[in-house]
């Protein structure tokens, strides 16, 4: 009831009776004023006034089913784009919705994740009304070895996405991590399913700190969201519809070409890592360098400091001298 209640006030635009929404419902008026009440107790801002009946308020703010279905309403890239109020983790919805036959692109995005993670099983905080969490399922026709170079390609649309819709100078620190001066904003996690020689499906896991106000002490200095760095809140809803409407173009070229190929110049572009001296967490020993560019496999090259060349294909690579971001 209270999803049929958002979608109709978020129709209206102003206020709606509560008498129409029982009529259009066929419900009480309690039930109404129940349901409303759940979504105020969810974060929603709804102003209800004395023969006026209910408005929702701030609602380029919002994400909901509705929003989703207006933004992508357009494209023809996705085939299905799913809003959830909480889940524990969407790239754990795209799991589910692969092993029940959905053949993709399928979007997950959630308000709110429980059980959220980054890279190496580290915990992501994904409270509502924050940020922009949102998993995909994708079944690309790739060679298993060849889906690793996805999050770079994720990497490029996330951050030609958050600069169109937000006007920040967003970067990529390599490989897939986008850093607003220096600072982290977004964290991209791909997973993958094989079966033989083929892939069966890629989990695509995005989270974006949109509009976070702080973060705890150990991280404020190398963590940041859109709304800190522009002064303002930021409308998810556009920044979302932005990202899939780049990865839709980036993803076509790449597996028409199976090559990074056509994308290098562009990722390198926007590469903060780039002529900047970086430091490999390598599990052969340590080492310092100054990352020059990009391979058309995706790898980092790193000018060492006794002048030879290494592509850096794994490992984590810790960066020094860029906005303070270690």
């Amino acid at each position: 009831m209270k999803d049929d209640i958002l979608k109709a006030l978020l129709e209206a635009g102003d206020y709606c009776s509560g008498q129409a929404l029982c009529e259009r419902f066929h419900v009480t008026r309690t039930a109404v004023w129940k349901a409303v009440a759940r979504l105020r107790d969810e974060g929603y801002t709804i102003e209800a006034r004395q023969n006026r009946g209910y408005r929702l308020q701030n609602t380029e703010y919002l994400l909901s089913q509705a929003s989703l279905d207006e933004a992508f309403a357009a494209q023809t890239f996705l085939k299905r784009w799913v809003f959830l109020q909480q889940t524990d983790s969407t790239n754990l919805e795209v799991k589910r919705a692969a092993a029940a036959g959905d053949p993709g692109p399928t979007l997950f995005v959630a308000e709110e994740q429980t059980a959220g993670r980054g890279r190496r099983g580290r915990n992501w905080s994904s409270p509502p009304g924050s940020g922009i969490w949102m998993s995909l399922l994708l079944r690309p026709k790739l060679r298993p070895e060849r889906a690793s170079i996805l999050t770079l390609v994720t990497a490029l649309a996330v951050t030609d996405g958050i600069r169109e819709a937000t006007g920040l100078e967003a970067a990529i620190k390599w490989p897939n991590d986008v850093v607003v001066k220096g600072k982290k904003v977004a964290g991209i996690l791909t997973e993958m399913s094989t079966d033989m020689d083929r892939i069966e499906f890629v989990v695509i896991g995005i989270g974006i700190n949109v509009n976070t106000e702080s973060f705890p002490e150990e991280i404020q200095s190398v963590a940041t969201s859109l709304a800190i760095e522009q002064g303002k809140r930021a409308a998810r809803t556009p920044i979302i519809a932005a990202i899939w409407k780049y990865f839709a173009a980036y993803e076509r070229l790449f597996e028409e070409t199976s090559s990074f190929a056509a994308l290098k110049e562009r990722y390198e572009t926007l590469l903060a890592n780039r002529n900047r001296e970086v430091r490999v967490l390598d599990p052969d020993g340590e080492y310092t360098g100054t990352a020059v560019g990009i391979t058309e496999e995706g790898e980092l090259l790193v000018l060492r400091d006794n002048q030879s060349l290494t592509a850096v294909r794994s490992g984590e690579v810790s960066v020094r001298g860029i906005y303070g971001y270690v």
